[in-house]
């Protein structure tokens, strides 16, 4: 975990892949617990620390990860976040490149719990919800193409699932369709960049993710 923004109110972390955000049935050390336990030593503070999660990431993403630090300011980032007024770039590695370099994908996606998977199709289906993402594809390597995704809805591996839908899955996601897997465990998806208004300065705040410490995410270091 790497400190990226911190004040009174909200931190942000770049997480690394294999952390589990919040608590779940693995019993694993959740990245909400590391961060309690850093505001902790870093500030002395006395008892209980206060951390509210407003939204997750997948465990083998690397990235951007918000917490709210009072709970004024989750009350109104659960809101932000439910209104779509944080804005969040995600980079993808694929080894496929998209037929169009820059394109919408409307898709409906049904979640299957016990698989921990999702599907993606073209017309709506029961139990599906809409899933839209907008993608454009910023940089090439000699085998791999780096994606930006603009999420317009959050479901569940909504990103993941979309892109292999249409024959692109992310680099090392074995889940949905990568012939082999990183070795990290990994998938070379990364929580890129936030931009947002805080919630109670109502300063803008714009972040970004260093880029994990491998030869094929380091190649793309030049992109902006």
């Amino acid at each position: 975990m790497q400190v990226i923004h911190e004040d009174n109110h909200i931190i942000i972390v770049s997480k690394n892949t294999g952390e589990i955000v919040q608590g779940d049935k693995t019993g694993d050390k959740p990245l909400s617990d590391t961060v309690k336990q850093y505001i902790k030593e870093a500030y002395a503070k006395p008892g209980e620390v206060f951390l509210g999660v407003v939204h997750r990431l997948d465990r083998p993403v690397f990235g951007l990860v918000m917490f709210a630090r009072t709970s004024k300011a989750l009350a109104r980032l659960n809101s932000m976040f439910a209104h779509g007024e944080v804005h969040k770039l995600y980079w993808a590695i694929v080894k496929e490149c998209p037929a169009q370099p820059e394109g919408t994908l409307e898709h409906w996606i049904v979640r299957n719990e016990k698989q921990n998977k999702s599907y993606a199709y073209d017309k709506e289906m029961p139990n599906s919800k809409k899933a839209i993402l907008h993608y454009r594809v910023i940089a090439h390597s000699d085998s791999y193409h780096l994606l930006e995704v603009d999420l317009k809805t959050g479901r569940h591996h909504q990103i993941r699932c979309q892109l292999a839908k249409i024959g692109c899955p992310i680099k090392g996601d074995l889940k949905y369709g990568a012939k082999r897997s990183n070795p990290d465990g990994s998938i070379s998806l990364l929580s890129h960049s936030m931009q947002f208004t805080h919630p109670v300065s109502k300063k803008e705040i714009v972040v970004e993710a260093p880029l994990p410490n491998d030869k094929l995410w380091q190649s793309f270091a030049s992109v902006k």
